[in-house]
């Protein structure tokens, strides 16, 4: 089931882990091909925070949330592709808001628009990136005017 569909009802997610490396030694080039490998096997999110170790070397800290079914191919990456000796892997729950999601036309094309819905009651709207950046390009205006018209739009259908 594709991501965009899973979750329409809230609920909460006892089957997510998280997982986490330290990285020295490692180029900044390499931190966003690694990104792309580990959403490709399965992780939910992935971010990066700079941090210090031992000796006061700088390092970055990966973390990452994964369902427990691609921890495997989520560690395989890890170490292949990254600098670590060791990962650490907690279970741990999420709670999802039930999503919902419609179009806002603008004068360049139509914006999917998510909806994030907790008991009941509609507290998030978010332009989908992709959908943005796709009418910036194609039309030569900044990605910022595409998100103001689109967030115009939401407020004035509330």
């Amino acid at each position: 089931m594709s991501q965009r569909f899973a979750h329409r009802e809230e609920h909460l997610d006892h089957e997510m882990i998280k997982v986490e490396v330290n990285l020295d030694d490692m180029p900044g080039e390499w931190l966003g091909y690694v990104m792309e490998k580990l959403f490709d096997c399965g992780a939910n999110d992935v971010f990066y925070s700079s941090i210090y170790m031992k000796k006061n070397r700088p390092g970055v800290l990966l973390q990452l949330l994964c369902d427990r079914t691609n921890l495997d191919d989520i560690k395989s990456v890890l170490f292949r592709e990254t600098t670590t000796l060791g990962i650490r892997h907690f279970p741990i729950s999420v709670h999802r808001l039930a999503r919902k999601f419609y179009q806002v036309e603008t004068v360049w094309g139509s914006v999917t628009v998510k909806q994030g819905i907790h008991e009941g009651k509609v507290v998030e709207n978010a332009p989908e990136y992709e959908d943005c950046r796709e009418i910036a390009e194609k039309h030569n205006v900044p990605i910022k005017e595409v998100y103001k018209i689109v967030w115009e739009k939401i407020l004035d259908n509330k």
